[in-house]
């Protein structure tokens, strides 16, 4: 193990190599040993008191790092981890158990995970002025970072770049992906940018919070009455965003939520085949301090700061890392990250991704769980038929997806130009936890190594 320091007066800029074959970690009493390629990690200050964690994994494929893509992983929330539950959670090489994965993004890609917006895992702040607001600056914040991480390891430069995200991940995707198009045209940054993947995203809220009511009708998870109650309280939230009153909006969007938990007895927004789980409790929430906004932040963060998660960001992998300040809690400011943005929460950016699509040759994809609730599939549809290509996009032909391992139709998909739209079936809001094989064969699809 090699310890490269890029500032040996301070240890938040420590830049760890890992070449060695094997780490040996302990897990309950268990020893697992677990195959590693080179790793990095390391803090990025991005503006005055704001600092953001990114982790680097060279991909496992023998090809080498040349010959795969490097995704750029984005989480939702705001304030939920990539480090920590998209690594950990979906696509690292290793489970929450520091068990191997086996559907690891890594046989195929390399992968960089970063803690965005700043707040969020072990990324912090000094002071409350340097939080987010909006995705602007979320936008500016994550250039800065891929613009340091690109003058460290500029081999990537020339490697084909994707972004992949979820949830609230994909607006910031699209706002992130117009800021680094524009510069890299500018030549402010060498990074080979090919496409943005938005999964289950939040790109026109009101879309999304419109659907709920026939959504959970046609699945048997409401009567009439239990409809219009939802569809009510949808119509307020629309009320509000229609006056421009985005705050309100935010607050309005959770009271649909807690109607719909009512008449659903508890329907989980993330997967509705299961019941409860949206508001889990761990050590963290307890020490937030967030007034009328926490029972949001525990439904849509919570869920990705679970107990044995948080355990091992804040145990075996802060130890690992080494470079964690001491006064930082990973996911300890996340209930900050997310009430910050509640102003810009509700706002669309459906703009900016007609923008990505008519004006760039960027392949720009959309992908959508089945068994989602929260950015559920008729909802994402509703706004994908408002784009400027939806017209050549519906004359389309549809094709399905196979399951690598059992060969049954798995999802289906549809291209125009430079657009395509994925339907992943058997998965919730995180795909690639619930159907892992087919977010493996999607992720080959929409790099160019699959057909």
């Amino acid at each position: 193990m090699k310890h490269v320091l890029r500032n040996p007066d301070t240890t938040l800029t420590t830049l760890l190599y890992v070449f060695s074959m094997f780490i040996i970690s302990i897990v309950n009493s268990e020893t697992v040993t677990v195959r590693e390629d080179r790793e990095v990690w390391d803090y990025v200050t991005v503006r005055p008191a704001a600092h953001m964690f990114y982790w680097h994994y060279d991909t496992i494929n023998s090809a080498g790092i040349k010959n795969v893509p490097y995704v750029l992983w984005l989480q939702g929330g705001p304030g939920g981890s990539s480090t920590g539950f998209g690594n950990f959670g979906e696509i690292g090489p290793l489970g929450v158990d520091l068990k191997p994965r086996n559907t690891t993004w890594l046989q195929y890609a390399s992968l960089l995970f970063i803690d965005n917006p700043v707040g969020t895992g072990y990324s912090y702040v000094d002071n409350d002025a340097a939080f987010t607001t909006d995705v602007n600056m979320i936008a500016n914040d994550l250039f800065t970072v891929l613009t340091a991480v690109m003058e460290k390891l500029p081999d990537f430069q020339s490697v084909p770049f994707y972004i992949f995200s979820e949830s609230y991940g994909g607006k910031m995707t699209a706002a992130f992906s117009q800021v680094l198009y524009d510069g890299i045209q500018a030549g402010k940054i060498s990074c080979n940018f090919k496409g943005l993947a938005m999964g289950d995203s939040w790109i026109s809220p009101i879309d999304s919070v419109l659907s709920w009511a026939p959504y959970l009708y046609t699945n048997s998870l409401v009567d009439l009455p239990g409809y219009k109650l939802v569809e009510a309280a949808a119509m307020k939230t629309k009320m509000y965003i229609e006056k421009g009153l985005f705050l309100n909006s935010t607050a309005e969007w959770g009271a649909t939520e807690s109607i719909v938990e009512q008449v659903t007895n508890g329907v989980n927004f993330y997967n509705i085949l299961e019941w409860g789980g949206s508001e889990k409790l761990n050590s963290i929430k307890s020490n937030q301090n967030l007034g009328s906004l926490e029972k949001l932040w525990r439904r849509h963060v919570g869920v990705y700061q679970a107990e044995d998660l948080a355990a091992l960001m804040n145990g075996p992998i802060r130890e690992k890392l080494g470079i964690i300040p001491r006064n930082v809690t990973w996911g300890g400011q996340s209930g900050m990250v997310f009430t910050k943005q509640s102003g810009d929460f509700m706002k669309p950016v459906t703009d900016i991704v007609n923008n990505l699509i008519d004006k760039t040759p960027l392949s720009v994809v959309v992908y959508s769980g089945q068994l989602d609730l929260i950015v559920d599939t008729l909802g994402t549809e509703t706004w994908v038929n408002h784009l400027n290509i939806a017209e050549e996009f519906h004359s389309a032909s549809r094709k399905p997806i196979l399951n690598p391992l059992t060969d049954l139709t798995s999802g289906f998909v549809k291209k125009a130009k430079n657009f395509s739209f994925y339907w992943i079936l058997d998965a919730g809001h995180m795909v690639p936890s619930d159907n892992g094989q087919t977010a493996v064969k999607m992720l080959r699809m929409i790099t160019n190594q699959d057909n």
